[in-house]
């Protein structure tokens, strides 16, 4: 009897990880263009996301703000979220394919995982975009330096940078939606959008987490240091995504930088991002990829103290 070894063993956990996660799919994956009810009503008095989420929630501004305008506000700030995702989720997607691609090895429930997840995330953009055109609001766009860097992400992300990025995606978005399901103050479609995205974005979450585990281990200084600007970057990007000054002038508001420049310093904001990021930040601890020159962007973004 030939021993296995500890590669084996490896591959052999990350192949059973993989074997469950492609049987939770076949239970539980969504067609949002037949189970979401795009046609139902949106009332009035309803926010598209849990109040206390919203950028200016508690500023001086919400304050003078009529109950349309908070609601708009709401709308605004949901549709910027969700246009964040499909970029993100196409980034994903490409590093996804490359990642299956190069592994030569399409038999592997770890590589047919990686296309089950590909298939799961352009429903999710096809879901967002719909979501998007039925609240009547457009897409926003991404600045010109995120869009060229955008080109460039699956060829600069490989190994642990690659899942490092992936759940700083998908982790902070993950709590904000946990909450916005259970709120009845948020419109029953926004609620239904994201129980299929919660649902489905655990499966995704375990994956990214099992594999930035199996890799920390044998990563070299370089990719472990790698991994911590990428963390630390990526939760900048996100952070900068949520004060969009472009969703405060669709809404009215005269002077957009001066409400971007009130929600970063908004303590209520700040709470919401900082609890959003209360997994992924331990996780990120307990594989050692917080501290040294990297925590200052972390400061930055107000995802940590």
């Amino acid at each position: 009897m030939v021993r296995a070894t500890a590669l084996d063993q490896k591959r052999l956990d990350k192949e059973q990880v993989a074997a469950k996660l492609l049987d939770a799919s076949a239970k539980h994956s969504f067609d949002p263009v037949h189970e979401v009810d795009w046609e139902q009503p949106q009332p009035s008095d309803l926010f598209y996301a849990t109040p206390e989420h919203i950028s200016l929630y508690g500023t001086p501004l919400w304050e003078r703000m009529t109950p349309e305008q908070r609601i708009e506000l709401s709308k605004q700030e949901i549709v910027n979220i969700m246009s964040m995702g499909i970029w993100f989720e196409t980034i994903l997607m490409r590093m996804l394919l490359k990642m299956a691609y190069e592994r030569h090895r399409p038999e592997s429930r770890h590589v047919q995982y990686a296309y089950t997840e590909v298939a799961d995330e352009c429903r999710h953009s096809l879901m967002f975009i719909r979501m998007i055109e039925t609240v009547g609001a457009r897409p926003y766009g991404r600045p010109g330096y995120l869009n060229t860097l955008g080109r460039y992400v699956p060829v600069l992300l490989q190994g642990a940078p690659m899942w490092v990025g992936t759940l700083m995606g998908e982790e902070i978005v993950d709590v904000m939606q946990r909450e916005m399901i259970r709120d009845e103050r948020v419109q029953p479609l926004v609620r239904q959008v994201s129980k299929i995205h919660v649902i489905e974005e655990t499966r995704h979450v375990k994956y990214a987490r099992e594999a930035l585990a199996r890799r920390i281990p044998r990563a070299g200084r370089l990719e472990r240091e790698h991994a911590r600007l990428v963390a630390a970057e990526s939760a900048v990007v996100v952070s900068e995504f949520m004060v969009n000054p472009a969703v405060y002038r669709r809404v009215g508001i005269t002077d957009p930088a001066a409400a971007r420049h009130l929600a970063k310093r908004n303590e209520h904001h700040i709470e919401v991002k900082r609890r959003a990021a209360a997994k992924v930040v331990p996780f990120f601890e307990e594989l050692g990829l917080m501290g040294g020159p990297a925590m200052k962007r972390w400061r930055l973004s107000g995802f940590v103290a």
